[in-house]
């Protein structure tokens, strides 16, 4: 269980158009220069984009793993903490991160390459 700051990384690399740009202290997460995520490499955690729904549902469930950053209007922002999520769970949270944010061709795209949906 667990997954590392560098294969958080790699997992970004299998959904397309994602760009990183250093901040101070984090890296930004993009997908066409709009942000869906961030990592922390310090603290080794990441912030996703969620619904508010399934932030709360998230923290409440787990919040060894799971904390709220903040929400922003209709999106909740979820900490989530790197050393107690499995790669597969953190995969399918930062997809769904990616699908909120980009194009609906990208998304579309996406979900029909990797069988999701209908």
């Amino acid at each position: 269980m667990g997954v590392s700051v560098d294969e958080f990384l790699e997992l970004l690399k299998s959904l397309p158009e994602v760009r990183t740009s250093d901040g101070p202290g984090w890296v930004a997460i993009k997908v066409r220069g709009k942000g869906f995520g961030y990592l922390w490499e310090d603290t080794e955690t990441v912030g996703l984009k969620s619904t508010i729904e399934e932030q709360l549902a998230l923290v409440a469930e787990r919040p060894e793993v799971f904390e709220v950053q903040f929400t922003a209007g209709r999106f909740g922002w979820v900490v989530v903490h790197l050393d107690k999520i499995d790669y597969d769970e953190l995969f399918e949270l930062t997809a769904e991160a990616w699908c909120l944010t980009a194009p609906k061709q990208l998304v579309t795209a996406f979900e029909a390459a990797h069988k999701i949906g209908g």
